[in-house]
């Protein structure tokens, strides 16, 4: 049986690094971290244009110690550059020892709905395909309600009852303890979706977002935006384009994946980058170091339905 390509683990690049600077912390902040560079990784400019995990890592690390110590603006350093870190340490050991999980503060989670985009963006989801939908829960009774907004991604579960159920085991937990969906092997049954407790699968119709607008001589811009919905999508690890071919993702299950195709190259999710009111985390809690460690050992946490065994990896604070 085929399965998708596990993602090698790549040299992290100068510019991815300081791209994620320039996300997290600032340009200020990244052009420090490049003036750095050379000295943290003891190589000349010319020759640390690619770094190697460790050295990533190390270099980071000075940078975000240099800049805590002299309080930089007198901000302290970001959640997300904790978490950067957090991931490039966690990238340093081996798959086996990694445990990546999902923390989602409800209690800052102002439903922005920014995460669900950046996940459709991240992943080129077409029309009625979502991996991060953030539902309203309406808390008390009139007069004395309030709202709460609970993000709902795949609960990668470590005891997955949709993979069970699938007849053609197109469906299954990777190395990376996260479940995946193999393209080649779906045959678009659907019983994943009905064994799902969580609802965190959809079907892949092939719909289009121009398929019923005006004529292309009216509409601006038409067949560019034809175009972009055509791109390919990277899931996986592999680029899976959205045509008549056998690994394509229309006809198909899809799913959150936890943006493991960003996380195996040093990246953040799509989801944790744009979240503005910096609820989401990720990272490995088999790191007692790392920042979802010290979260999911507070009081305040919880899982949905944990009742049912199914042991989700991803945690609420509310």
């Amino acid at each position: 049986m085929s399965r998708q390509p596990t993602i090698p683990l790549t040299p992290v690049s100068r510019r991815g690094l300081l791209g994620a600077l320039v996300a997290g912390a600032g340009a200020l902040a990244a052009a420090s971290v490049q003036a750095s560079l050379p000295a943290a990784t003891g190589k000349s400019n010319e020759s640390i244009d690619i770094l190697t995990p460790e050295e990533a890592l190390a270099a980071y690390e000075a940078e975000i110690a240099r800049l805590r110590a002299a309080n930089l603006s007198g901000t302290p350093v970001d959640l997300l550059e904790r978490m950067r870190t957090d991931l490039l340490r966690a990238l340093t050991k081996p798959v086996s020892e990694r445990r990546w999980v999902m923390v989602i503060d409800l209690r800052a989670c102002v439903g922005c709905h920014g995460c669900t985009i950046a996940c459709v963006a991240e992943n080129k989801l077409p029309p009625g395909v979502v991996y991060r939908p953030v539902l309203e829960e309406e808390i008390g009774r009139y007069p004395n309600v309030s709202r709460r907004f609970v993000p709902r991604p795949c609960m990668q579960c470590d005891n997955p009852p949709c993979t069970s159920v699938c007849p053609v085991s197109a469906t299954y937990t990777n190395e990376h303890g996260v479940v995946a969906v193999d393209y080649e092997q779906c045959i678009g049954c659907r019983a994943c979706i009905a064994a799902c407790p969580y609802g965190a699968r959809t079907f892949d119709f092939g719909y289009t977002y121009t398929a019923n607008t005006t004529t292309h001589g009216v509409m601006f811009g038409a067949e560019q935006a034809v175009s972009y919905e055509q791109v390919s999508t990277f899931e996986y690890g592999k680029s899976h384009a959205r045509r008549d071919t056998h690994d394509s993702p229309v006809g198909n299950v899809r799913k959150c994946h936890f943006c493991m195709h960003r996380v195996l190259n040093g990246e953040l999710p799509a989801c944790v980058t744009t979240c503005i009111g910096r609820a989401t985390f990720f990272g490995d809690a088999n790191d007692p170091e790392s920042l979802v460690s010290e979260l999911i050992a507070k009081p305040n946490v919880m899982r949905l339905k944990e009742e049912l065994g199914t042991e989700p990896r991803v945690y609420y604070l509310q």
